[in-house]
């Protein structure tokens, strides 16, 4: 280990009462392993003396202007001169004696070794029972469906890190939802994680903590949701799509009974509604994909991009061109039915079965052109290959 250097990184906002004993133990901890180290606290406007304790007890005090747990965080990574980094709270509520498991991990190649409370210990009463059995487990499943992140306590607060590979990943958020995106850059760029059980004990500050259980937790979501177009646009618009589309074809015939319950026209305007809503979330996923991928802050799918490159604006013409034919065309049934009657009274009945279907396929067309020419624009955002030099 005599090679290896580490940095412990702690966020810190008034935190009198805890800060000095946490840079306490971290240091005795990186002295126990016999490698160099430092501790960073990393100061976001503290008031109550935090800052000359922490100095005091041996840490290096880095100061982030910019309020929030990520630019905290931020901000201590950035001045850390050690290749494997250590970052936790300094409420005194992690071990910070022990962080050789944490180290090791890293050292054994991986990128990023989250601690596990669940694994672990909880102590009673150092966690609110809603966060335990309900908002930890269900974003922490969350993750991993969406990402396949192989992590069980995505919102643990102590976990080690390689310096090197975690600035690769450009994290961007400032706030609590930056524990989040840190794994979930790190799944999506295929880095490699572990975990290790960690204890969890009751913090010392004798206040209310700063996070703030529905604002923190819907910003996580929130974050969660944003970075998985799949998830929030592609599976579910797949899904309505095609319920939608069977569903107003099945009515399109004649009235369709569910037991007693019997679906006829009204029905069928909602699942023209439904295909149309359906498709529009189809197409929102390929722009946040594209739109991701050229920001930097999604991965590049190959599948995708085959796909997208067999899709061109011309093509994406043709086929509006085609829906919208069909649906002048059961445009024109619908009149043919008026037409039969004298141009008077209409049975609803048959005429929905006409005009719902055409509008829907209208609005389609639509869609279908606006999205290919939305989509050719995104792609001349895209970096331009290089110009070949002119002849001399």
């Amino acid at each position: 280990m005599s090679n290896i250097s580490i940095t412990v990184v702690m966020p810190c906002l008034n935190e009198a009462r805890t800060v000095g004993v946490c840079v306490e133990k971290a240091l005795s901890s990186i002295r126990s392993m016999g490698v160099p180290g430092e501790v960073i606290v990393a100061d976001n406007g503290s008031t109550d003396g935090s800052v000359q304790i922490a100095t005091t007890a041996g840490a290096k005090v880095v100061h982030q202007p910019v309020r929030g747990y990520g630019a905290a965080i931020a901000a201590g990574i950035d001045a850390a001169s050690g290749a494997i980094i250590v970052m936790g709270d300094a409420d005194d509520s992690y071990d910070w004696g022990n962080i050789a498991p944490l180290v090791d991990g890293v050292m054994q190649g991986n990128d990023l070794v989250m601690g596990n409370r669940f694994a672990g210990r909880i102590e009673p009463g150092a966690m609110p029972l809603l966060h335990r059995y309900l908002g930890n487990p269900v974003l922490s499943y969350l993750g991993r469906l969406f990402f396949k992140a192989p992590v069980g306590d995505f919102h643990c607060g102590i976990r080690a890190f390689s310096r090197t590979a975690i600035l690769k990943l450009q994290l961007q958020t400032t706030g609590m939802e930056f524990a989040s995106e840190m794994i979930v850059k790190a799944a999506l760029h295929g880095l490699r994680i572990a975990e290790v059980p960690v204890v969890l004990s009751p913090d010392g500050r004798g206040r209310p903590p700063h996070l703030r259980t529905w604002r923190d937790g819907w910003r996580h979501l929130r974050f969660l949701l944003l970075y998985s177009p799949r998830w929030l646009f592609l599976l579910p618009g797949t899904v309505l799509f095609l319920f939608g589309l069977i569903a107003m074809l099945m009515l399109g015939q004649s009235t369709v009974f569910i037991g007693r319950f019997g679906l006829d026209i009204h029905s069928m305007a909602y699942a023209g509604a439904a295909t149309l809503l359906g498709f529009q979330m189809i197409l929102f996923a390929v722009f946040t994909k594209v739109i991701g991928e050229g920001g930097g802050w999604l991965p590049h799918d190959p599948r995708l991009d085959k796909v997208l490159a067999s899709i061109s604006l011309e093509s994406g013409l043709v086929v509006s061109a085609i829906l919208f034919a069909a649906g002048f065309l059961l445009t024109l049934g619908a009149l043919g039915t008026w037409s039969e009657s004298g141009y008077g009274s209409l049975d609803p009945r048959v005429t929905m079965r006409w005009v719902v279907p055409a509008v829907t396929a209208l609005a389609l067309a639509g869609e279908t052109a606006l999205g290919a020419f939305f989509l050719e624009a995104l792609r001349m955002q895209r970096p331009r290959p290089a110009t070949l030099a002119s002849k001399s």
